[in-house]
Order: C-alpha cells, then sequence, then structure tokens
C-alpha cells in the first residue's frame, strides 16, 4: 500500500509552466514520444486524464452556447465529443464525488448522505470501498489526484487510501485561490498531507502540477491516470491578479460579492491551464491518451444553465446537467455529439473497460460502460437514473425521456424531449406514467441507506425562498 506521506519538495508544483514546456528542447520531446509510440507498440492501455471543474454550469462554455469565452476547453469539443445529457450525481460536490470514484449510488454509503462533507471525525470514504484508481493502480497504472478531494480526512481517510499514489490539492470542499494561515487542515493547499505554506494562484499550481504528474508517468513509461479535480470557478470570487485584495475573503460583504466578469477571470484561468495540460499531452506524443472534461455538479451563482432551469441544490435540470468533453484520438470521431444520457458513475465502468480492465457486474456498479456508445458507433441506451437531495425533501427519477420531479412535496412530470426547462408539468395529461415514475422511485428509494437525523443538506443558492415552489402552467388533458 502506498505510503500517506508523499515526499516532493514544496517548490516541486512551480516548476514547470506552460513557458518552460514550450521551450523544452526537440531532444527531449522525440524521446518522450519516441517511448510513447514504442509503447503503443506494445498495445500499452491508454493515459486517462480526468478533468472536473467545480460549479461550473452546464451552460458555461462557449461550446455550449455561453457568452464566457473558453477556446482552449472547447478545443476538446473539435477535436473529440460533446455529450448533451450528461449529468452529475449529486446536485452538490462531495456526494458527487462518491458516485463518480465508486462507480455506486452515493447513497450506499454513509459519506454519500451529507450534502455536502462538512469536517466531521471519522466520517469519510472508507478505504476498504473499491474505487476506479485502485482498480486501475492493479492494472499498472500510475495513479494521481490533483486538487479537491472532499471525502474524508486522514488518518482514517483520504486520496493516499483509496487508491491513489500521490495526492497534491485540497481535502475539504473549498480553498483559497492565495493562501492563507489561518485555515483548517481541510482547506489549504497540501502536498501528500504537508501543507504547502506559499503558493501562486491556485488554479494556475493545479495546473502546474498535473503538467508534472503527465511528465513524471510519461518518464516512467507507465500509463497514468491522473484525476484533475480544480476548485475553479467555486467561490471565492478571486481572480488571478487580486492576490492583494484576496485578505478580503472573510468578509460578509465580499462573501455576497463577485459579478459575471469576475466569473470570466476565474473561468479564463481554468480554461489556460486546461489548454496548458492538454498541449503537454500533445507536445510529449502521448496520443492514446482518454482526455475528460467535465463539472461536478449544476452552476451557481453566476453561472449559465440556459435552456435548463435551476442551480446547483436543486435536481431541477440545471442542477444535475453538466457539460461533457471527450477527446481520445483515433477512437473518437473529432468534433461529433452524443444525446446519450449518463452519469458521473458511469466513469468507472466505462474507464475501466477502456484500461483494458473487467466488465464489472450490476453487484459490482450502479454505472453503465458507455464506451460502446462514445467510440465503436453503437446506438444511445434508455438510462433510469435516480436522484434525492435532503434539503427541501427533494427526489427526481428520470425513466427514458420522462422526468419524475418532487421538490418540497409538490410533484410533476416532465417530457424531457420536449420539455428541458420543466415547465409543462404532465401529470394530468400522462396519469398511468406519472404513478408508475412515482413507484419505481419510491421502490428505488427503499433500497438505499435513509438519511441520518443529523446529516447536512445544502439549501438552495437561490435568494428567495418560494424558489423550490416552481410555479409551472400546467397542461390541460386532452378534450375527448
Amino acid at each position: 500500500m502506498a505510503s500517506d506521506k508523499l515526499e516532493f519538495g514544496q517548490n516541486d508544483a512551480a516548476a514547470m509552466t506552460r513557458r518552460t514546456l514550450l521551450t523544452m528542447t526537440a531532444g527531449t520531446v522525440a524521446a518522450f514520444a519516441a517511448s510513447s509510440s514504442s509503447s503503443a507498440t506494445r498495445k500499452r492501455p491508454p493515459n486517462i486524464i480526468f478533468i472536473m471543474a467545480d460549479d461550473l454550469g452546464f451552460a458555461d462554455l462557449s461550446c455550449y452556447g455561453s457568452a464566457y469565452h473558453t477556446p482552449q476547453i472547447d478545443r476538446l469539443a473539435r477535436e473529440g465529443l460533446k455529450m448533451n445529457q450528461a449529468y452529475a450525481n449529486s446536485a452538490v460536490c462531495s456526494a458527487t464525488r462518491v458516485g463518480l470514484i465508486t462507480g455506486r449510488y452515493q447513497y450506499r454509503f454513509p459519506v454519500g448522505l451529507w450534502e455536502p462533507l462538512d469536517h466531521i471525525d471519522g466520517l469519510g470514504l472508507e478505504p476498504n470501498v473499491p474505487t476506479l484508481p485502485l482498480m486501475l493502480r492493479k492494472l499498472g497504472y500510475a495513479t494521481s489526484l490533483v486538487g479537491k478531494w472532499h471525502m474524508g480526512s486522514p488518518p482514517q481517510h483520504g486520496p493516499l487510501r483509496s487508491g491513489y499514489d500521490r495526492f497534491y490539492g485540497m481535502l475539504g470542499g473549498w480553498a483559497d485561490y492565495f493562501p492563507h494561515a489561518c485555515r483548517k487542515l481541510e482547506n489549504v493547499l497540501l502536498n501528500g498531507y504537508t501543507p504547502v505554506p506559499d503558493h501562486g494562484y491556485m488554479t494556475d499550481e493545479l495546473g502546474r502540477r498535473a503538467i508534472k504528474e503527465i511528465i513524471d508517468a510519461a518518464a516512467a513509461d507507465k500509463p497514468l491516470y491522473l484525476s484533475v479535480h480544480f476548485t475553479a470557478p467555486h467561490w471565492p470570487w478571486i481572480g488571478p491578479d487580486d492576490r492583494t485584495i484576496s485578505d478580503k475573503v472573510d468578509d460578509p460583504r465580499f462573501q455576497e460579492g463577485g459579478s459575471v466578469a469576475k466569473l470570466q477571470e476565474l473561468l479564463t484561468s481554468l480554461d489556460q491551464n486546461v489548454g496548458a495540460i492538454v498541449d503537454t499531452i500533445d507536445r510529449l506524443g502521448l496520443t492514446n491518451t482518454i482526455v475528460i472534461f467535465t463539472s461536478d455538479n449544476g452552476g451557481s451563482h453566476y453561472a449559465n444553465t440556459w435552456p435548463l432551469s435551476g442551480m446547483k441544490g436543486e435536481l431541477l435540470e440545471g442542477g444535475l446537467r453538466v457539460p461533457v468533453l471527450i477527446r481520445w484520438l483515433g477512437h473518437i470521431e473529432k468534433g461529433s455529439t452524443s444525446e446519450q444520457v449518463t452519469i458521473s458513475m458511469d466513469w468507472v465502468p466505462t474507464l475501466l473497460r477502456a484500461a483494458g480492465g473487467p466488465s464489472l457486474s450490476t453487484n459490482e456498479t450502479d454505472g453503465l460502460n458507455i464506451l460502446p456508445m462514445l467510440s465503436e458507433g453503437a446506438p444511445a441506451q434508455p438510462r433510469s437514473l435516480y436522484w434525492r437531495f435532503k434539503s427541501n425533501e427533494q427526489s427526481a427519477f428520470r425513466d427514458g425521456d420522462w422526468k419524475y420531479l418532487n421538490l418540497g412535496n409538490a410533484e410533476w412530470l416532465f417530457d424531457l424531449s420536449k420539455d428541458q426547462r420543466e415547465r409543462a408539468d404532465m401529470r394530468k395529461v400522462e396519469p398511468i406514467i406519472f404513478a408508475r415514475l412515482k413507484a419505481k422511485y419510491q421502490a428505488w428509494d427503499a433500497t438505499m441507506l435513509p438519511y441520518p437525523g443529523g446529516s447536512f443538506s445544502m439549501p438552495t443558492i437561490g435568494k428567495t425562498p418560494d424558489r423550490y415552489k416552481l410555479v409551472v402552467p400546467p397542461v390541460s388533458p386532452p378534450v375527448k
């Protein structure tokens, strides 16, 4: 088992910048490329770079129609595939991350019943739970997490106890973009589990470390599973040029601040660092590399979720549906799109098969291997996906194109093929479908762990308490 302490120098992450990468000698690049080519001849499994933003809205990328400008991330859509019906496992961060790493509904684990997880002694993802990095490590992969963990703290829990060989990031749900000495261990940048006393802008710092992990794995000629879990564009509203004002982050007036322009600054930094990661992959000739970009849940505050309604903390489409871009050169058609319905936990069976691992049974995963739909031209499969959220007693069930929704004991039925904004209530038009979906949801819910009485569930970010009432115009039954 990997040690819980990593022996890296504290300045290692700053050693590789995009500028130094671009000035690498031709001989170095050629050596890496030759190594990659030789490995490909041996049918080496693909590198997997899983990039996840934090609180990114469904339409926050310009390739999804946003006014925000994200040219580097859009490149993944041009050179790969864009998914239009991808969902997060939850409308909040740590619960989604439990589903993402385990391939199971997070409601099967005590840690997944906190929405999100707070700093609670003894609560976290148990080390005996099978995870994707652990499965890939058994297949010979180097495994690294750069960025946000948010599934429990050491010594009982943590990324180094759940399959990652190396960790450079934060244990909790957020961290300052520039360091503050007064923070808890969970909210500061860590190298292994050792605090980094001073560092640059957090998004740049994580981008540099991700580049280092890619270069190190290439030099060792090992396939790499790298999770790059950025904190951007999550609060606090601090851009790359805001170090002198970053101390105001604890001022309640600042916490209610931010703006569309400030979110663009956070997105621009995220975009540039994703571009630098992809540049690294290409310059090293690592053509057999799967790059995935997504978000942990729906957008918050200044996010763009159009044409969806809702936001983080809600089981409306805008709180659950997320952007997903996938590039795998030679395997996925460039500039393609997919209407396959998918969810965070699908990545466990999908990436395990892409790595040459075994197919997982329904006793091992609640997810679906979507690799045939991504790279083999298989038709989209209909899905049945379930969600619940303790705050305001929310529940949702998507079955094909139909969606059952319960918010605060008010129920609806929507046909998502015609009504992505969830405005036309079809309960009275299709009472049989409504009753069937509600019964199926209740049967599924009975198989999951109940919420503990004291577990936390985040209230909506919206200012208006009536937000959850979701007054929608009913559709009259057809006249007979």
